[in-house]
């Protein structure tokens, strides 16, 4: 079981309004600012975000990704579209993968600094 989980970013400030935009549509509220974190949950901080300001950018290859789960399609819709109007870029749109599993329906994004997030629901037929 995974307790938590954090990326670093070189601006935490563009990174925290960004996520705090993008995460709430899926339940998820800043809980926990520090100097050089900020943490987001529902009840408590499991996803964080840790400033890095002399990192290196995250190369369009990375393999870092890290996916959330949404109650239901009409959130990860939701989650999409906040993310891109918080700056984010699509990598995928909202939709079905069938290809994934039976019932996956997920959508995409890089935040600011380049990370891939995707939100996640299962629908009817799912697991």
């Amino acid at each position: 079981m995974i307790d938590h989980v954090s990326i670093a970013v070189r601006d935490l400030e563009a990174c925290g309004r960004f996520y705090e935009t993008a995460l709430a549509t899926i339940g998820y509220a800043k809980l926990v600012v520090r100097p050089t974190t900020i943490g987001f949950g529902k009840k408590y901080a499991d996803f964080w975000l840790n400033e890095r300001r002399n990192m290196t950018p995250v190369d369009t290859d990375s393999g870092t990704h890290v996916c959330l789960r949404a109650a239901s399609t009409e959130a990860v819709r939701a989650f999409h579209a906040a993310a891109l109007a918080a700056g984010g870029v699509s990598n995928g749109a909202p939709g079905p993968r069938p290809d994934y599993a039976a019932g996956y329906y997920a959508a995409f994004v890089r935040d600011p600094e380049g990370n891939k997030i995707e939100a996640v629901t299962f629908t009817a037929g799912a697991r």
